[in-house]
């Protein structure tokens, strides 16, 4: 008799203990499932965010902005640009890449 006791006793709380076991893996995968749908880029982007490359003049409006009034491109011409782009640059910190889209924007907004 006691010998059944303790095999109904070990089924039982075997039992349980498997239940809850899988109550817990089925509750810590739901979790990880609402964590992925509240940051939809963690599963599908690696990358990280997309990069817009601005324009010469977005570029100009956030750079050259930043110490004194907006000058307009048709106040010089392209030759007056050149010599003043090679000097704001160092004096901005630009790096090459957008100076060079500034410069042509300025360019070819001068017209001249």
């Amino acid at each position: 008799m006691t010998n059944m006791k303790t095999s109904r006793f070990f089924r039982t709380s075997f039992t349980r203990a498997t239940a809850r076991f899988a109550l817990a893996v089925i509750l810590a995968g739901g979790f990880a499932a609402t964590l992925a749908a509240a940051d939809p880029t963690a599963a599908t982007d690696k990358t990280g965010p997309v990069k817009k490359k601005l324009t010469g003049a977005e570029l100009y409006v956030i750079h050259c902005n930043r110490c004194h009034q907006e000058r307009y491109p048709t106040e010089f011409n392209s030759a007056q640009w050149q010599t003043l782009m090679t000097h704001m640059r160092v004096r901005a910190n630009l790096p090459a890449k957008q100076a060079k889209e500034v410069l042509k924007y300025m360019k070819e907004e001068a017209g001249k």
